[in-house]
């Protein structure tokens, strides 16, 4: 306890003795140990002839507010007066001082009331009960009631015979405890150390601590630093609310700790739902308290909201929300993975290995330290690998609704490509990589509300490698690939494709991950002439992915079989149009040789002639592989020559081709 609450309790104590001794002069029941639990007629008298009231100067009790300890800095941010100072004194005293109790019991005349009550704090203040304005304190609408400080026992008894009752929190804020609100553990966040701050949160923060104000944050990834990052520059702690966690119950504490603490508050991401985040918004508007009351319910509290949707005007009942938008480049992620990380990032190249994710400092804290616990359960140093998985574990899981989840397993080893083709893969993953920087920090993306996307279709054959290559990206970025599944995408009635597509498109958004469209030119095929109403709707459905596409901010990869039947609108807006080739007799001999690397073969075995009579392409390879090993392992032996030539066969025959001599096989 502070030296500067023992001095008020020492103050309030001899007012109390002084009140005591008032009561006891002239008082007939004095000497009556059953004093307190009966009321006799000699007390009735004395009860109607009165007392004189200790006249009290409270213009400077107790040190008043702005005294330099958590009381007086309590007072001035939750503009209480010299007479709540000393009602809030007066309640919590029995909580930190036992001597009061007996105290209280006598001047209730009720030995089982140890605690204040109202005509009890105003009876020490020299007031009386039926002063309206002293009674004006305990009003609901009143500071200390409004905001939590104080609370109102025994609801069925007239105002004076109320019990007073100071939370616990309140309590051991003043003690100088400094945890959090038990309420809000789980929900809340408390924020005090330092974060990279740039240009546009230094100026917000300059804002924030010359006019407290509400202001909503809408971008990717980046609003939640930046509402970090820009209270931190104002020089305030702060509280950041999950709404996820928390119910909307818990507005009115998170703001009473705010102004306990003087810390700004961080609230997001907004509920999707525009109920929802409206209901939220007006809660953290009003705080809980009365309608018309006249006290500021977060005015006086910075409050940072961040989401991905627009503000709707409508959600904010006093329509005082500041709505910015928020740049990519506000916080420089790449610092914070170094800070969280340090020296153990030395040992590989960690800008390289994080650019493909767009995580808030929070969950950049997370994958931190769900990259080192995975490094410790594997017994290695930190790699590239452990932080790409802890990266993971943040991203969205809501493209499982739509998608399928490929967990990458394969490497630039797999992949037999001609240079070109290769060459523009490699380009691929340096866009995704750089695109934060060249769209965002330089510049050079264009107007019309273009997103920060990277769209790229693979064309060839079936079984050239596309979908294996669009693996091979995601591996090389370390993040998940996803693959649309057209019977989730594809509805019979008339705007459900589009927007079954949007919310593939809007999760993939929020999501880091490679979002794979197989057989694009299913739903990405051309527009044609409108004949009849079927063609209208058609078309509708291309013009939308047209836009869709141009807002797109994640990486998504197309893939066709028929690169002629993709519309021209759509190449346009391609960043890289890769061809797949069809294997040539060397490219052949490799992935026959790759296929069978990990298989049990008989010496001698040669998939040379395999692969110059038979023209298949990588995935007709494998096929003719699979059956080879199956009717090895069926015998229980060792895969051999004529095994391979009988699964060649297959796959020719599958693919619809005429196998010479094939009667003799």
């Amino acid at each position: 306890m502070s030296d500067a609450l023992l001095k008020r309790l020492g103050l309030l104590r001899e007012r109390v003795s002084a009140l005591v001794e008032a009561r006891r002069a002239g008082d007939p029941s004095e000497g009556d140990p059953l004093r307190g639990l009966y009321v006799s007629a000699e007390r009735v008298e004395h009860l109607l002839a009165g007392c004189e009231r200790i006249p009290v100067e409270l213009d400077d009790a107790y040190g008043g507010a702005g005294a330099d300890d958590a009381l007086g800095e309590v007072a001035v941010r939750f503009g209480l007066t010299p007479l709540d100072i000393h009602i809030l004194l007066t309640a919590l005293a029995p909580d930190v001082d036992r001597d009061f109790e007996p105290l209280y019991g006598y001047l209730n005349d009720d030995v089982g009331r140890r605690r204040a009550s109202v005509a009890l704090a105003l009876d020490l203040a020299g007031l009386a009960p039926q002063d309206w304005a002293a009674r004006a304190r305990f009003h609901p609408g009143a500071p200390l009631t409004a905001f939590g400080l104080l609370t109102l026992e025994d609801a069925e008894r007239p105002l004076p015979g109320r019990g007073l009752r100071v939370p616990e929190r309140v309590i051991a804020h003043l003690l100088g405890d400094t945890g959090l609100d038990g309420q809000l553990l789980g929900a809340v966040e408390l924020l005090t150390t330092g974060q990279s701050v740039g240009p546009f949160a230094s100026r917000l923060g300059a804002l924030l601590a010359a006019r407290p104000s509400t202001v909503y944050l809408r971008g990717r990834g980046a609003q939640s630093g930046t509402a970090v990052a820009a209270l931190r520059a104002a020089g305030l702690p702060v509280l950041r609310y999950d709404p996820a966690f928390g119910e909307r119950h818990l507005v009115p504490v998170l703001l009473r700790e705010a102004r306990l603490r003087g810390a700004g508050v961080v609230v997001g991401p907004l509920p999707e739902k525009a109920e929802e985040a409206g209901a939220l918004v007006r809660a953290l508007e009003s705080g809980g308290l009365p309608r018309h009351s006249g006290l500021p319910a977060s005015g006086d509290v910075p409050v940072v909201l961040f989401g991905t949707e627009p503000f709707d005007p409508r959600w904010s009942a006093d329509g005082d929300v500041l709505c910015l938008d928020v740049p990519p480049e506000a916080v420089d992620t790449r610092l914070l993975w170094a800070a969280q990380l340090g020296r153990e990032a030395e040992e590989f190249d960690l800008p390289a290995a994080v650019a493909p994710y767009r995580l808030a400092p929070e969950q950049i804290r997370r994958a931190a330290r769900s990259a080192r616990t995975l490094a410790v359960l594997e017994g290695g140093p930190l790699t590239a690998a452990h932080v790409q998985w802890g990266a993971r574990q943040q991203s969205a899981p809501a493209l499982d609704r739509h998608a399928r989840r490929v967990t990458p397993a394969v490497g630039w080893a797999d992949l037999v490509l001609p240079a070109g083709p290769r060459e523009q893969l490699e380009e691929l993953v340096v866009r995704a990589r750089q695109r934060e920087r060249v769209l965002g920090e330089w510049g050079l993306r264009t107007g019309g509300g273009r997103g920060h996307g990277v769209v790229a279709l693979f064309a060839g054959e079936s079984g050239t490698g596309k979908t294996l290559a669009a693996e091979v990206v995601a591996g090389e970025l370390g993040v998940d690939l996803y693959v649309v599944e057209l019977s989730a995408v594809v509805d019979k009635y008339v705007g459900e494709t589009e927007k079954n597509l949007e919310r593939i498109f809007a999760d993939a958004d929020r999501t880091d991950a490679v979002l794979l469209f197989d057989e694009a030119d299913a739903v990405f095929g051309k527009r044609s002439e409108v004949k009849d109403a079927g063609d209208r709707y058609a078309n509708l459905e291309s013009a939308y992915l047209l836009q869709r596409l141009e807002s797109f901010d994640g990486i998504a990869v197309l893939t066709t079989n028929l690169r002629a039947n993709i519309d021209d609108a759509f190449t346009r807006r391609l960043d890289l149009v890769v061809d797949f080739p069809f294997p040539d007799l060397d490219q052949r001999l490799a992935l026959w040789r790759q296929s069978l690397a990990g298989v049990p073969c008989a010496d001698g075995v040669d998939p040379g002639p395999c692969a110059r009579d038979f023209a298949l392409a990588g995935g007709s390879i494998r096929g003719a592989v699979v059956t080879a090993a199956y009717a090895a392992a069926g015998r229980g032996g060792r895969v051999t020559s004529d095994d391979l030539l009988t699964g060649a066969v297959r796959e020719y025959r599958k693919a619809g081709r005429l196998v010479v001599g094939e009667n003799d096989l």
